[in-house]
């Protein structure tokens, strides 16, 4: 039997979740989340959100990183992790940053705008009411217009944030097809759990059309995206030395830069926690010279959560000195030094 995944073609994380399951061969069931699968998918679901995995025993899981890591117990091959701590945990950083930051580039740009908000709802609303006559299908996209415009708040989008964000993008796009001119993923050449991080949350803001105008002029990026989203088991290509994944040193040159904007997002990531913790109800940092404000709340709790887990998993390495070098260098070592705190 089958596992499930109830997920939607606009859901990252279900696209994430659905790419790891192509791309280990796990046999599985993809069952959009329709109006007709809500009464199955509410059987299981203690969330409204996607993805839900359902194994075939009627055991359920939600959020896409434990899933992941709770299928690597089971099918370890082909591998998503590089060979050692250090790669692993740089690959496991870029996944946090995947989820958390990249989730504010897409989420911002496809709500921001009307042109974005009018195509995003119209195809949310036909994904949820398949073969419906249009006029149902477009009262139920303006609704989910109306819903979805004034949720900015859940990633720090606002009228103070948005040219943070979007230029923060658009500098992250000419680091990120510098480096892929090289390599078909971000470590060499197989997926890794950064690339499974990553990836979907720049497809989406690809298939968007503000999103996709941005990153036009990079088509290397643009084709890695495509490939993540709709993945399937393919051999690995080896890279020099005969390994799929490249070693870090040959890596560097193009992979350090892009660690520098995740030494960015864990100052966000840092003064967040601060805040929930705190009990503030807004937040505010300095990210590269220019001020962050947003409100703080239940939305920003599980970047908190997330942070306490990959400072966790820092500090099981915090001894490998060259780790230490190339996140000290990149303004993320400081943040992962931190003690979490023990509840957020």
């Amino acid at each position: 039997m089958a596992y499930r995944i109830f997920g939607s073609e606009n859901s990252p994380y279900s696209v994430k979740v659905r790419s790891y399951f192509r791309y280990k061969g796990i046999p599985h069931e993809w069952i959009p989340r329709t109006g007709e699968a809500m009464k199955e998918f509410n059987r299981f679901a203690k969330l409204q959100i996607v993805p839900l995995v359902v194994s075939p025993d009627g055991k359920a899981m939600q959020d896409s990183t434990p899933i992941i890591e709770a299928f690597e117990a089971q099918f370890p091959e082909p591998f998503i992790h590089p060979p050692g701590p250090l790669l692993k945990f740089l690959s496991e950083l870029l996944e946090e940053f995947g989820d958390e930051w990249g989730n504010k580039w897409m989420f911002h740009l496809r709500w921001a705008r009307e042109v974005d908000q009018d195509v995003v709802s119209l195809r949310l609303a036909r994904e949820l009411m398949p073969g419906l006559p249009e006029e149902q299908v477009r009262g139920m996209a303006a609704s989910i217009k109306g819903r979805m415009t004034g949720r900015g708040f859940a990633v720090g989008s606002n009228e103070r944030t948005a040219l943070i964000i979007e230029s923060d993008l658009c500098t992250f796009l000419v680091l990120l097809e510098r480096h892929l001119a090289a390599r078909p993923f971000l470590f060499g050449g197989r997926p890794s759990l950064g690339d499974l991080g990553l990836g979907p949350q720049l497809y989406e803001t690809l298939i968007d059309p503000t999103g996709g105008e941005l990153m036009r002029p990079y088509p290397l990026t643009s084709a890695w995206c495509r490939r993540m989203a709709d993945f399937a088991a393919e051999p690995a290509v080896p890279a020099a030395g005969g390994s799929a994944f490249e070693t870090w040193a040959a890596l560097a040159p193009t992979l350090e830069p892009l660690l520098c904007s995740a030494g960015v997002f864990l100052r966000w990531s840092v003064a967040n926690a601060r805040a929930i913790e705190s009990g503030a109800t807004e937040m505010e940092v300095e990210l590269d010279g220019k001020i962050w404000w947003q409100t703080v709340g239940g939305p920003q709790k599980y970047h908190a959560k997330s942070l306490r887990e990959l400072q966790r998993k820092y500090q099981a390495i915090a001894s490998d000195a060259p780790l230490a070098d190339i996140l000290a260098r990149t303004g993320c070592l400081q943040f992962l030094h931190e003690p979490p705190a023990a509840k957020l």
